[in-house]
């Protein structure tokens, strides 16, 4: 269609007629989407979580989104979060490490680790995930209180531990030759899923259940 029907048309077409369906403002012919259409501020929220790799403070997710403040910010993660409730999308937002990230739900694993035909990222040893839980319920601690622990020398873990980026340099002791004390980092809490070091499980929900012994038969 050419001339001026044409033009006339394309003047009585929304301003936001190109952009995707749920992220139009709501019109009175699109009643149909209810509450699931984004305006401009949430569609930016959505965007910045899904292209973060690491959790967004609220402070980083103001100035990414251009939002008025923190209660703004926190205002729309819980939109969000709704939103993915209630259209059973595969994502969910989590917070970690004191911000909050955009992830597949746990359901989805088995078909997602598919992807990943070389591991980049591999597993901890036994002797490094007994090592990282010392210094991640004891920190900040010395070296010598880590082998106090496990009765075995520790340095070669430590080294290990600090360039996977898990373990840091958290201050010196006041004792003689002020040791170095060591700590967790922000990539702990976020390999981990958890917002802070409170979200640790108490120690006595790691304890074995003590088996329970059969009555003798009398």
């Amino acid at each position: 269609m050419r001339g001026p029907l044409a033009r006339r048309r394309y003047e009585q077409l929304s301003a936001n007629h190109r952009l995707p369906l749920v992220y139009r403002r709501a019109e009175p012919d699109e009643t149909a989407l209810g509450e699931l259409v984004r305006d401009a501020r949430l569609a930016r929220v959505e965007a910045a979580l899904f292209a973060a790799d690491e959790p967004l403070t609220p402070r980083k997710l103001v100035t990414v989104a251009e939002l008025a403040d923190a209660a703004e910010a926190r205002r729309a993660i819980l939109r969000l979060k709704e939103y993915y409730e209630t259209d059973g999308t595969a994502f969910q937002i989590e917070e970690i490490a004191g911000g909050w990230q955009l992830r597949t739900r746990a359901e989805f694993h088995p078909w997602l680790v598919r992807l990943r035909r070389i591991n980049p990222d591999p597993r901890l040893s036994g002797a490094a995930l007994e090592t990282l839980a010392i210094i991640a319920y004891r920190q900040p601690i010395m070296r010598a209180g880590v082998e106090a622990i496990r009765g075995v020398q520790c340095g070669e873990l430590l080294r290990h531990l600090m360039e996977r980026g898990l373990v840091r340099i958290a201050g010196r002791d006041d004792s003689l030759g002020r040791p170095v004390l060591y700590g967790t980092t922000r990539k702990f809490l976020q390999i981990f899923g958890l917002n802070s070091l409170k979200d640790l499980p108490e120690i006595e929900q790691l304890r074995q259940p003590k088996s329970v012994q059969p009555p003798r038969p009398e």
